[in-house]
Parts: C-alpha cells; sequence; structure tokens
C-alpha cells in the first residue's frame, strides 16, 4: 500500500539530496497533497449531477469528497451564491501516495494515444497539474454506472522550489513524462 512511500524514503529523497546537494534533509522536496477538483456547471439544472460525481470521486479516491459552492452570484452564467458547482478532494498521507501509484501505473496507461503526460504543465513553484477528459480510465468506475463522461483536474502539490526540482521529484517517484 505505501510502496510509493518507502521508495521515497529509500530511493528518492537521497537521490535528490545528492543531486542538488542540500545541506538539511529538510530542504529535499517531497509531495504535500494531490487535489482532485471536477467542475460541474451543469449542476445548476439537475441536482443529481452532483450525487454522481460525489459517489465517482469516493470510489476513485476512497475518501469522501466535498462539495463546493459558488461564492457569488453570476446572472450570465444563471448562477446564485450558495449553488453546488463542484466537487474536490484532497488527499494526504497514505492514501495520497496509493493515489499517486493507481494514477500513474494503471489509469494513465488506460488513456488511448498515451505518450506519456506533459513535462511543461508545472505552475512555477513547483506544483504539477493536468487534465483528464474522463472518469473512465480508473478501474473502479464501470462504464454501465455513469450517466456521462466528466473530466477532471489533479494538481499534485509539493515543497520543491523550483519546477526543476519538483519534475525529478515527480520522474523518480514514477510519473511518466513524455520525452
Amino acid at each position: 500500500m505505501a510502496r510509493l512511500k518507502d521508495l521515497y524514503k529509500k530511493d528518492v529523497a537521497p537521490a535528490l539530496m545528492n543531486k542538488y546537494s542540500y545541506k538539511s534533509v529538510m530542504q529535499i522536496p517531497k509531495l504535500e497533497k494531490i487535489v482532485i477538483n471536477v467542475g460541474a456547471g451543469e449542476a445548476r439544472e439537475n441536482s443529481k449531477v452532483i450525487d454522481a460525481i460525489s459517489s465517482d470521486l469516493a470510489k476513485i479516491t476512497g475518501q469522501k469528497p466535498y462539495i463546493c459552492k459558488a461564492k457569488k452570484s453570476v446572472a450570465n452564467f444563471k448562477l446564485r451564491e450558495g449553488m453546488n458547482i463542484g466537487v474536490k478532494v484532497t488527499l494526504r498521507g497514505d492514501r495520497m501516495y496509493e493515489f499517486m501509484d493507481r494514477f500513474f501505473n494503471v489509469a494513465l496507461p488506460r488513456v488511448r494515444d498515451f505518450r506519456g503526460i506533459n513535462p511543461n504543465s508545472f505552475d512555477g513553484r513547483g506544483n504539477y497539474n493536468i487534465g483528464l477528459k474522463e472518469q473512465l480510465i480508473f478501474p473502479e468506475i464501470e462504464f454501465d454506472k455513469i450517466d456521462k463522461v466528466r473530466g477532471m483536474d489533479i494538481c499534485f502539490v509539493t515543497t520543491a522550489k523550483t519546477d526543476e526540482e519538483a519534475r525529478e521529484l515527480l520522474t523518480l517517484m514514477g510519473a511518466p513524462f513524455s520525452k
């Protein structure tokens, strides 16, 4: 279960320590959290959409999702303050490492025409973001049980100061970056 956590302690941390010659072990970048977000604009008309997304995310992550509400009213989008407009899950600890392992080794290879993830999707502060077009790449989701194909955003938040350090961290942890 915590295979990636053990890998980090044994192989990744010492490799990063040697490569970047940190003076303290506390400077070594590590994965802080993974945030999975699904925006649901169609939830304005149909309130059952949020329930469907919540159950899918709960199956994928093994954790109860948080329902996001609109902060402001926007007349052009027919949106009122307090309406449910999205669902998110923040993973930390063992669940985070377990999800990361399943995402890199099971889910991503199931993407059509997969040649690796984009190595340029870092935000300048050491965090990596990836967007998926469908939730069906996860083996927990059954094709017959879903009402609609939806995408999601996944954000890997690290303690790295630069994108280069974060890219090296994720590569050593098994991220399949395209060449």
